[in-house]
């Protein structure tokens, strides 16, 4: 008998717990701070701080929609053992969308050409397309692409969950649901390449430099939130089997998630260096200003960790077949990929909005921890509210005698 109902252990709601408090302790810390303090810098750090974890955070769990989707379009069999812990995942997206949102809201409404340059009244692009350029970095283009976005994503998330738990009360043989699933899946690969492989990272992350464009940027930002969406649910699903769950998820699916944190850790790699090299090939000015700073500057400590966690560590140690099949292995490359792709984000954001003032603190690592107790609280919490195996997947016996 299946061990199908999860119970959320008391020692990972006290973690929860305790992360989150010390989050939002951080938060109205760093808020008094602010207050108290009052200096430009202080303020700087402290929009950025939330920026760059809260855009972190909702991409890495917007990777697990994308990841339902692609599969669900694909008709692959192998995720549906554990098609449950991103479908969670992806559910919870609508409230990370809404602290995005607030903060962004906040940020563009206020006027803060700390953080977005193009704010200030005086801001004028000095390139030919300076017509197109202010149409798009404007609050109204902003926020109403923002919002959008936002509400697009948070509703796919929650209605991919509901259509594959419905499936689970469909009759026995019946297909009809799963195709449901399969057009609004297709829905959401049109929202996202609307999205976040175009248009949003220019706007959230790449108009922070606002004079400096790359139009690799997007692809980039994706392929970094994808392979840390996938370690996120390495984790998951190795927790939850430590706990005594998803008995039907063998190494081979283990084996396969490894495979995908192996290849996107390359096709990052190929993706960062692409966008480096033909910048530095080509010497511009107003281009290598973008790497100056991180790689020569204050920030280049970021630059070689960037390249040793996220992708020498990766290709070295998940390389050899027997190690994507040992959990304990790929665990540990999980959490180095979490973590490098963490100060991949923290390199995009700080060197424009806190210049060489930057450093790693307690309003860093509390708003962390922060994020960390929430996802860890709602991802539980909804993963107890269904069974963990779909009951009437059409794929369910594919998945049971799959084989890597």
């Amino acid at each position: 008998m299946l061990n199908q109902e999860f119970k959320v252990p008391a020692k990972l709601k006290t973690t929860s717990f305790a992360l989150l408090g010390i989050g939002i302790v951080t938060l109205l810390a760093g808020l008094v701070f602010l207050l108290m303090k009052g200096d430009q810098m202080a303020q700087n750090r402290f929009w950025a701080v939330l920026l760059q974890n809260s855009i972190f955070f909702l991409l890495i769990s917007l990777a697990s929609v994308f990841i339902l989707s692609a599969t669900s379009l694909a008709q692959a069999g192998w995720i549906v053992s554990f098609r449950r812990i991103p479908e969670s995942i992806g559910s919870i997206v609508w409230v990370l969308a809404i602290i995005v949102g607030v903060i962004l809201m906040t940020i563009v409404w206020t006027n803060n050409t700390h953080i977005y340059s193009w704010l200030d009244p005086s801001y004028n692009p000095k390139n030919s397309l300076n017509g197109l350029k202010n149409f798009f970095l404007s609050k109204n283009f902003f926020t109403f692409w923002t919002i959008l976005t936002l509400s697009l994503w948070g509703w796919f998330g929650v209605k991919l969950r509901e259509l594959s738990v419905k499936q689970d009360s469909e009759p026995k043989g019946s297909t009809k649901v799963y195709w449901l699933n399969f057009n609004f899946s297709a829905g959401f690969i049109f929202v996202f390449a609307l999205t976040l492989a175009s248009t949003i990272p220019w706007l959230w992350i790449m108009s922070i430099d606002s004079h400096w464009f790359s139009t690799m940027f997007s692809w980039y930002t994706f392929a970094s939130s994808f392979v840390s969406g996938m370690s996120m649910i390495m984790l998951w699903v190795l927790y939850l089997k430590r706990q005594g769950y998803l008995e039907i998820v063998s190494t081979e699916h283990v084996h396969d998630i490894g495979k995908f944190m192996f290849a996107f850790s390359i096709f990052w790699t190929y993706l960062w260096f692409s966008q480096f090299m033909l910048i530095w090939y080509a010497n511009i000015p107003e281009e290598t200003v973008y790497f100056q700073i991180r790689m020569h500057g204050p920030y280049r400590i970021f630059y070689w960790l960037n390249i040793i966690l996220n992708f020498v560590a990766p290709i070295l140690i998940l390389m050899p077949r027997p190690n994507k099949r040992n959990y304990f292995v790929v665990t540990l490359v999980a959490i180095i990929i979490l973590v490098g792709h963490w100060i991949d984000f923290y390199q995009m954001v700080m060197p424009t909005t806190v210049g060489e003032n930057w450093h790693i603190g307690w309003f860093e690592i509390g708003i962390v921890c922060g994020f960390i107790g929430l996802i860890l609280f709602l991802v539980s919490n909804k993963l107890t509210k269904a069974p963990l195996v779909p009951q009437n997947h059409p794929f369910l016996k594919e998945t049971v005698i799959h084989i890597s």
